[in-house]
Formats: C-alpha cells, sequence, structure tokens
C-alpha cells in the first residue's frame, strides 16, 4: 500500500450498528472441505462487539461493452419517461439482521439505504426516487468489508457515467474500491470481502455481485435469483481461474480461498490493472420492476449454505403476509439457518417493495380440474427444504 495515501472519506449511510458493539450452493460436497472452510479463521483479533446487530430502515445479464450499456441505460431512461404515469411505482422498506453465529469473529458488513435521494442530498445528482442494499462478507479480518461498506457507494455515484449508465458505474466502483482498499494505509490490504450490492433507481433494479453473497427476487411466490456464486468449482469461474494461471485445489483457489472473486486480499493479486485469478470485477443483473415483484432477499453464504432460494423465498412470503415486518422476515431467515447448523456467520436484508403484505393469488376457474395452486407449487417446493412447525 502507498504510505500516506488518502483514504477516501465514507458516504454517509444506515449501516449496521458497529459503533453500539455490535448466493450459495456449494459445489464442493466433500464434508471433510466443509469442515476446513467452517475452522478457517484467519487475520486479526476481534474487534469488541456484541453478538447481535440490525438495522431497520424482465431479468437481463449485463455483460455487455461500455458503449452497449451506456446505450442501453439511456433507452431505459427514455422509455421510463415515456410511460410516465403508468408505471408501478415501487415503495421501498427494508429490514436486516445479523449474526456471529458458530464462528469466532464477526466479519460481516451491510448497508441499508431506502431513499437514496435524501441521503445523497445536494451532493450528488440522483435522477429519482431510488435505494442501495449491501452485504459484505469479509474473511482474514474485518478490515476490507468495514472499507467496502464505507465507500462504495461514494465510488458508485461519483463514476463518470453515474446516472445515465448505473450498471457501469457499479462495475467501475467495484474495481475504484479494490484499488483504493489497496492503498489505503489505516487498514490491513490483505484481509479481503466479498460484496453484493443492489442499486434501484425507479424501477430499474441492478445487483453488482462478487463473491458468493446472493440476491433472491420473490416474484408473487417464485424465487427468480439475480446472482450466480463465485465459487472456484464453478466451470465458468474454474475455466477463467486455469486461463490466468491459477488452479483450484478441494474447491479452493490456489488452495487458499473458497471463492473465485473477492475484493482486498492483496497478498493474492499482482500489481494493479494485472489480470489476476482473484478478480473484483463484478457480474451485474438488472430487473425492471413489476406488480409481481414483491420483496428481495440479500443474503451472505452463511444463509444459503444451508437453505435453497425458494425456500427462503416462501418463508419471507409466508411471514410478510403474517406481519408485513421485512426485519421479523430477516430474523426469521437467521434463526432458521442457524437451525439448521450454519457454520458461518449470517447476514441477511429483505427489501419490500410495497407498503402493502403479498396479496393471496387468485388463479382463474378452469374446465380442467387442477389439484395444486401455482402459489400452493410454489409454498411446496421451498417447504419441501424447510422444517416442519410444531
Amino acid at each position: 500500500m502507498a504510505a500516506g495515501a488518502e483514504v477516501p472519506q465514507p458516504v454517509r449511510a444506515v449501516m449496521t450498528g458497529r459503533e453500539n458493539g455490535f448466493f450459495m450452493n456449494s459445489d464442493n460436497s466433500d464434508e471433510d472441505s466443509k469442515d476446513r472452510y467452517c475452522e478457517m479463521i484467519t487475520g486479526k483479533p476481534p474487534r469488541p462487539f456484541a453478538a447481535i446487530r440490525h438495522c431497520v430502515t424482465t431479468v437481463r445479464f449485463v455483460g455487455q461493452s461500455e458503449s452497449e450499456l451506456e446505450l442501453e441505460a439511456k433507452s431505459l431512461l427514455s422509455n421510463s419517461s415515456a410511460e410516465n404515469g403508468k408505471m408501478f411505482a415501487p415503495v421501498f422498506r427494508s429490514g436486516s439482521w445479523a449474526e456471529m453465529g458458530h464462528k469466532r469473529v464477526m466479519e460481516d458488513e451491510h448497508v441499508c439505504i431506502d431513499d437514496l435521494v435524501e441521503h445523497l442530498g445536494s451532493v450528488y445528482e440522483c435522477p429519482g426516487p431510488g435505494a442501495f442494499y449491501g452485504v459484505f462478507d469479509g474473511h482474514g479480518g474485518d478490515d476490507a468489508a468495514i472499507f467496502i461498506r464505507e465507500n462504495l457507494l461514494k465510488f458508485i455515484v461519483e463514476d463518470c457515467h453515474f446516472p445515465i449508465a448505473v450498471g457501469l458505474a457499479m462495475r467501475n466502483a467495484f474495481m475504484h474500491a479494490d484499488h483504493a482498499f489497496a492503498d489505503a494505509c489505516s487498514v490491513d490490504s490483505s484481509s479481503g470481502t466479498t460484496a453484493l450490492a443492489a442499486l434501484i433507481v425507479g424501477r430499474t433494479m441492478i445487483v453488482a455481485n462478487a463473491g458468493d453473497c446472493r440476491a433472491v427476487l420473490g416474484k408473487r411466490g417464485k424465487a427468480i435469483e439475480m446472482s450466480r456464486d463465485h465459487k472456484p468449482n464453478c466451470s465458468i469461474e474454474r475455466s477463467r481461474i486455469e486461463s490466468l494461471g491459477g488452479s483450484v485445489y478441494d474447491g479452493y483457489l490456489n488452495g487458499q480461498l473458497s471463492v473465485a472473486r473477492a475484493l482486498g486480499d492483496w497478498h493474492m493479486k499482482g500489481a494493479k490493472g494485472s489480470s489476476c485469478p482473484l478478480s473484483a470485477e463484478p457480474e451485474l443483473r438488472e430487473v425492471v420492476l413489476s406488480e409481481e415483484d414483491e420483496f428481495l432477499i440479500i443474503g451472505c453464504d452463511g444463509l444459503w449454505d444451508v437453505m435453497t432460494s425458494q425456500c427462503a423465498v416462501s418463508i419471507v412470503r409466508r411471514e410478510l403476509m403474517v406481519h408485513n415486518d421485512p426485519e421479523r422476515c430477516s430474523k426469521e431467515l437467521v434463526r432458521e439457518a442457524l437451525n439448521r447448523n450454519t457454520c458461518d456467520n449470517l447476514t441477511v436484508v429483505v427489501v419490500c417493495f410495497s407498503a402493502d403484505p403479498p396479496p393471496r393469488i387468485e388463479h382463474p376457474r378452469s374446465r380442467f380440474k387442477r389439484s395444486i395452486s401455482a402459489e400452493g407449487l410454489n409454498n411446496l417446493r421451498g417447504y419441501m427444504n424447510c422444517p416442519l412447525r410444531n
């Protein structure tokens, strides 16, 4: 790291409550490897904090060139203006819950901003109502997770492509944050973190992911995965790693790291700007929200280690129909993951897109007899992965 390098000032946000103290289907089914993953705790001694913290507050893969991203973003904005007054207007409200779980240290961080315009104020341009959410799963200490949580949004809104090409601005911000972390003189640049961020402007939501956190959209009871888990054993990631001179051993990148993409971990990377098997570049997915899109679940891999995406959506929808409280939904997912003996830290954010609870799904009568409704089928798929209640 460069001595005396200037550390960017953190963005003001609804943070995780650290001041008060306190997406993963594993391709590696080997129990010994899982045990080693659960026991792998490195970095500095933990800072004192409480064990629990919380705060209330058409999908398309984006893989085009920078010019294509910018042209499509302009098209989306113009289409949105043309349909003004006829569109679904989402209302953002969120809740989160995090627990240390069975680990000896807490290295997760998260951020929830339900009103982006109010949060940014007059300092930065925001084209309309929006929100920002993120989950950061640290390893080798919590320095990287804290730094990225405090600075990622700042780098997004300061990028020259924001707000015209939000996806491109998010991709650039991930890389900028990774390099800024390497230059920061007040942190341990050998620590690392996975990062998943969801930025919503109007009806357009873009999810950027680097690592094995996961975002899942609840669409009338059906789970729509908005990110891909970047595990070294994944065929796409393995191919990329090996093409850059790296290797995958027993499910670990170069035998050291259980994820294929992360920010930080500069002891495993070369010079800034060089190609490296461990990548900080995020994958992006974009969706234009509609009335059928009810909520978004963002969680670290401690949740997805023990729960399918459909099971999580079924639990959240069921709970929202009872009490309509996203924070209680987040807490319920954390509690359920602990009951299933997850071995990792747990952080979950639930974002609702309406002030009302999800409605019951009514289906028109058909001359054909149906043994189960579409909603019931989705619930059944979820309950098959959920324990029975007493």
